[in-house]
């Protein structure tokens, strides 16, 4: 599950960043130097000689990867430490790379945050322990994910595939059909609201991941990332298409005001008055845990589409794991991330509850056919799959999109509370992307 976060993790970006620039401008270690290569057999005489391995995470299937891992390879020993969900982790890594001790030998990053740490040099490139033969294991979606230029800095542990979550119940009572398109989506919310002024469609008062992943399924691409060579151009056609269909939702105050991971969200997802969610596969176990009420009446259907007949899909969340360029025990280290994102440790992570970046357990007859009793013994797993496979690629993140995410509020959320359109507000938020990326030291433009 990824939420998005309001808090500024400015002090753990500048370090990083720091290290960003630093990598690229010397020719010292963790630069741009070539990285030592490992083969099997080296990852087979780590195993044997065993060890103990630190990993820091904080999801919490990997608890049974961790037991999974040692039972089969008893010599090792791995310690599991969560020291912060997302910002709070890379703070505490950025401060122990800057310090030369106390790096984990295994890191969780989210897809968003890997770049920054990709581009520092701060994290492995994991090509020198072999990571391009599992190009076909992952979705497309995770697996880009992972990718900074040529190199691969992780592999992909989960995926956060958009479907669109309704309650079932809402819709039926006033006639209006679960919409496949998003001019659907805007009647669809009209027709609601006009029934019921207590019912929205959704609810939104500005979030950054929902706003990129959304211009990432209309096809945008308004991030262009090589080295330290930066474009952010929000006036593409992708974006656009987002920010007019959006726009009516916002205009027409057809979203309720109301910020997701609250108690009123939760209220509002259990009585009825937030109809429906367009979020990450990930998304059923927060239901199921925050939203008990709501039992038999919520359904999954696919994303809607900006053309009818169109099967166009992005990601909301999601995350991998990375060896630290100073973890002194790469190829252990390597031993456990595979066995946890392309071994026995997946299924052991889909039992606990995660939704995988893996294609065969997407494919798998176990997985798809699993039914929901909280959909209605809905199969949801079949819709989750396909749209994993229907994830559109060139998406990229910015090497700062840590930062960039703390100020989407301060410029395009002011879209949300004032006269400013959200066309306006997403130029704010370029510009102040691009005037931080310039101080940063990064060569920044339209």
């Amino acid at each position: 599950m990824i939420r998005q976060r309001r808090r500024s993790a400015f002090t753990a970006l500048a370090g990083v960043l720091a290290l960003v620039l630093a990598a690229c401008g010397s020719g010292g270690s963790g630069s741009g130097a070539q990285e030592q290569q490992f083969s099997d057999q080296d990852v087979q005489a780590a195993l044997d000689a065993g060890g103990t391995l630190t990993v820091w995470a904080w999801e919490p299937t990997l608890k049974q990867v961790v037991d999974g891992f040692q039972r089969k390879h008893p010599r090792v020993k791995v310690e599991l430490v969560n020291v912060g969900t997302g910002d709070d982790q890379y703070t505490a890594l950025q401060n122990a790379i800057a310090a030369g001790s106390g790096v984990p030998d295994v890191a969780q990053l989210e897809y968003y945050a890997l770049p920054q740490f990709a581009l520092a040099k701060s994290v492995t490139d994991l090509r020198t322990l072999g990571a391009d033969e599992y190009r076909d294991t992952f979705t497309p979606g995770p697996w880009a994910s992972v990718h900074a230029g040529e190199g691969v800095f992780a592999l992909p542990m989960d995926s956060g595939p958009m479907a669109l979550y309704y309650n079932q119940e809402i819709f039926q009572k006033h006639g209006i059909a679960v919409p496949t398109t998003w001019d659907e989506y805007v009647a669809a919310a009209r027709a609601l609201h006009a029934a019921d002024p207590a019912v929205y469609i959704t609810n939104d008062i500005g979030n950054a991941g929902m706003a990129t992943s959304m211009i990432w399924q209309a096809g945008g691409k308004p991030y262009g990332v090589d080295g330290t060579n930066v474009t952010i151009d929000f006036s593409d056609e992708g974006t656009q298409r987002y920010t007019a269909m959006w726009q009516q939702l916002i205009s027409e105050k057809l979203l309720a005001p109301v910020d997701s991971w609250t108690d009123q969200w939760y209220q509002g997802l259990a009585e009825g008055s937030v109809a429906t969610l367009v979020t990450g596969a990930w998304m059923p176990a927060n239901l199921q845990s925050g939203v008990a009420a709501g039992a038999g009446k919520w359904r999954v259907a696919p994303m809607p589409q900006w053309k009818a007949g169109e099967r166009a899909g992005a990601e909301n969340g999601g995350s991998g794991l990375s060896i630290p360029a100073a973890s002194e025990k790469k190829p252990l280290a390597h031993a456990f991330v595979e066995y946890a994102t392309t071994g026995e440790g997946v299924q052991l992570r889909v039992d606990g509850g995660a939704f995988p970046a893996t294609t065969e357990q997407l494919s798998s007859p176990e997985f798809l056919n699993a039914e929901f009793p909280y959909f209605g013994g809905q199969k949801a797993n079949e819709i989750f799959a396909e749209e994993a496979r229907n994830v559109l690629d060139g998406w990229t993140y910015l090497p700062f999109q840590v930062y960039a995410n703390s100020v989407f509020n301060d410029t395009a959320g002011k879209a949300y509370v004032s006269d400013t359109t959200l066309s306006d507000g997403l130029r704010a938020w370029q510009d102040s992307s691009i005037e931080y990326g310039e101080q940063q030291g990064f060569t920044v433009g339209p």
